[in-house]
């Protein structure tokens, strides 16, 4: 087996506490700080969005790439740890169960994202805005990939 391409997996979304060298903080921290992860992730890609639809940046495009990128390769994977899928953050988490169980899925999905999140890197450092653009809608798939298969509903 390819050890590379599992701590990939694992550095992007987190294959279990077995694969990772130790498990940091309670529960009730881990969900609080991966909660935290995504909200940086969802302003990050707010940012690029914002700078595709309106007068673009570069630079602000470059600073929210760089934070995607670096919170792919972070080894957050190590928040999602079993009996992590029930209980509150900031608030209830909506993790399924599937997502420590089906581990195959989740390679599959992780590695996506962390290839998506480090072109993206690349691309927005090129400043050409189409470019940008297209790697955008790449890194949104691979994120809804991952929301499809592994993330509740939030409650309305």
């Amino acid at each position: 087996m390819n050890h590379k391409r599992i701590v990939v997996a694992s550095l992007a979304i987190g294959l279990s506490s077995a694969t990772l060298a130790q498990t940091i903080g309670k529960p009730e921290d881990q969900i609080r700080w991966r909660q935290s992860v995504m909200q940086t992730l969802g302003w990050s890609m707010g940012r690029i969005k914002a700078n595709i639809d309106g007068t673009y940046n570069k630079d602000q495009v470059i600073q929210a790439a760089n934070t995607i990128q670096a919170l792919a390769n972070s080894g957050s994977g190590a928040l999602f740890t079993p009996g992590t899928d029930t209980g509150k953050g900031w608030r209830d988490t909506n993790v399924k169960p599937e997502l420590f169980t089906n581990s195959a899925k989740l390679k599959e999905v992780g590695m996506a994202y962390n290839k998506e999140a480090n072109e993206m890197a690349k691309v927005a450092a090129t400043g050409d805005s189409a470019a940008v653009k297209a790697q955008f809608g790449n890194l949104g798939k691979s994120c809804k990939g991952c929301h499809d298969e592994f993330r509740k509903e939030e409650k309305k």
